[in-house]
Parts: structure tokens; C-alpha cells; sequence
């Protein structure tokens, strides 16, 4: 039976201080993950700066300040990331990052990341997809808010561009996702209808949805 591959989200939760960013490191091995996961942006490439924050953004930061201040701040730097690789490396736990553009993609790939994890607001990206498939990496990618067209049709652009290693995650983005939300079973559709590997990317409070995801095959 194969292991489940558990990847720790740490995302932009470092606040921009790298020794922040090792606790949440430190926090994903003590929890026995195989992976633990950041971002890799740039604000300019992101949002305009007129763009609003996100009603659960207005909740947890500062309501007067702009998304796109927000975001710049939370940048990792090129000494960020290879010293996080480094760290990452030296507590044997796998360091990985998603991009939100092509650049970012190519640095990546350029510091020799062996996955490339899509999100989910990328999904029609395809110039990025094309870009992540031509990598010759094995390519997770986030499903939430698109439809099962959607989904289909990133496949198929990633396929057409060379990758043969596709993990399609059911994604509910919702923060945090209510439990009558889940819809595990989604996993399912996936699975039959795109033939790709399915996992679950869990915005639930708790556990249990993780736990029935991998029941359900994740």
C-alpha cells in the first residue's frame, strides 16, 4: 500500500521573518509531514493595487492597508528560499513552493524543486500550466472554484505539453470551509471522469476531513 503524502501548508504564514518561517518548519516535521509548503510571488505580477483584501483578510490583518501592501511584505527573497531549502534539507523534510507566474515557476524549477504545486486561482492559467508541464515536473494542482470543464480542459493543457505525472487536488475555497461544504466525494468524479490521481486540499478546521479524504482515497 502506498504512503499518503501529507504536505504541510505554511504558505505566507512566516509573515516575511525567515526565523517565523523555520518555527513553521519545525512545527510540519514534529507533525510528520512529508512536505511543507510556502509561496513564491511577487506582489507587482500579483494584484493591481487598487485591488480590496478578502473579507477573512479585513478579518486578520490590518483593514486599512491594501491587499497589495499586504502581499509585498509577505514575499520570500532569494536568501529566503535557499535558506529555507537548506533548513528544510537539513531537518529531512521536503521544501516546496507555489508560484503564482512564470518567473517565479522558472526560479523554482531552477533551484531544483521536484514537484510543482498549481493553485487553485492559476487553474486557467495556462501559459503558467504549459510553462509548469515543459519543467518535466510531477504537477499537483488545486481545483477550487473551477468546474469539472475547467479542471478537464488544465489537464489537458498540461498533458499536451509533456507531463505525465498530474495529481488533481478537490479544493473547497472557503476559509475555513464549513463541513456541509466538503463534498469529498468529488474526489471521485475527478478521478473517473479526468482519469488523473485525485488528494484533498483541506481548509476545515480539524481534522476529520482529512482523515476521510484518505479513507476515500486521497
Amino acid at each position: 500500500m502506498n504512503k499518503i503524502f501529507i504536505i504541510a501548508e505554511a504558505g505566507v504564514n512566516h509573515n516575511g521573518n525567515i526565523e517565523t518561517a523555520k518555527k513553521l518548519v519545525d512545527v510540519a516535521v514534529a507533525a510528520e509531514a512529508d512536505a511543507v509548503k510556502f509561496q513564491t510571488f511577487k506582489a507587482e505580477t500579483l494584484v493591481c493595487k487598487q485591488a480590496p483584501k478578502a473579507a477573512y483578510q479585513m478579518e486578520t490583518t490590518n483593514a486599512g492597508e491594501s491587499q497589495f501592501d499586504m502581499l509585498k511584505k509577505l514575499e520570500l527573497t532569494p536568501d529566503m528560499h535557499r535558506e529555507l531549502i537548506a533548513y528544510c534539507r537539513e531537518k529531512e523534510i521536503m521544501f516546496l513552493s507555489t508560484p503564482f507566474d512564470q518567473d517565479s515557476l522558472h526560479y523554482l524549477v531552477d533551484l531544483g524543486l521536484g514537484i510543482i504545486k498549481i493553485p487553485s486561482g492559476e487553474i486557467t492559467n495556462y501559459p503558467l500550466l504549459r510553462e509548469a508541464a515543459k519543467s518535466g515536473r510531477r504537477i499537483i494542482l488545486s481545483s477550487g472554484m473551477s468546474t469539472i470543464e475547467e479542471v478537464s480542459e488544465a489537464v489537458a493543457v498540461l498533458k499536451q505539453n509533456g507531463s505525465t505525472d498530474i495529481t488533481v487536488l478537490h479544493c473547497n475555497t472557503e476559509y475555513p470551509t464549513p463541513f456541509r461544504d466538503v463534498n469529498l466525494r468529488a474526489m471521485g468524479t475527478i478521478k473517473e471522469e479526468i482519469g488523473v490521481s485525485v488528494g484533498s486540499s483541506d481548509h476545515t478546521p480539524g481534522i476529520e476531513a482529512a482523515v476521510a479524504a484518505a479513507a476515500l482515497g486521497a
